[in-house]
């Protein structure tokens, strides 16, 4: 079973930029897919981005614009998404979350859906706002 711990959330001036990290222990971290997701206040938890294990294709949710990007570290356990652009409408507890993907053959666009996934961790608060 592996374990998810979030980090390097805080408070960001509009237009600015963060880069969060998520470190996995207790499980092969290249067997799996990850996936970002956000819950703001009053709105229920939504895909941010994801990252296959396989060949690390990424999809990001169309509201985002591009200004987010999401990579994996398979040596050091760690994903790692990068929001740039930020707006106070992102603002709110972003989470990690993992599905055991070995070969990728799960993998597509439905993985920006939570219900994929098996393992999550406790949550970084993101604020935007000057």
């Amino acid at each position: 079973q592996v374990q998810l711990v979030e980090s390097g959330g805080g408070l960001v001036q509009p237009g600015g930029s963060l880069r969060l990290s998520c470190t996995a222990s207790g499980g092969t971290f290249s067997y799996y897919s990850l996936g970002w997701f956000r819950q703001s206040p009053g709105k229920e938890r939504e895909g941010v981005s994801c990252i296959g294990s396989g060949d690390h294709t990424t999809f990001y949710a169309d509201s985002l614009q591009g200004r987010f990007t999401i990579s994996r570290d398979n040596p050091e356990n760690t994903v790692y998404p990068e929001m740039n652009d930020l707006k106070p409408e992102d603002t709110g507890v972003y989470y990690c979350a993992a599905h055991l993907d070995p070969y990728g053959l799960e993998y597509g666009p439905g993985h920006l859906f939570r219900e994929v996934y098996d393992y999550w961790g406790r949550g970084t608060q993101v604020t935007v706002s000057s």
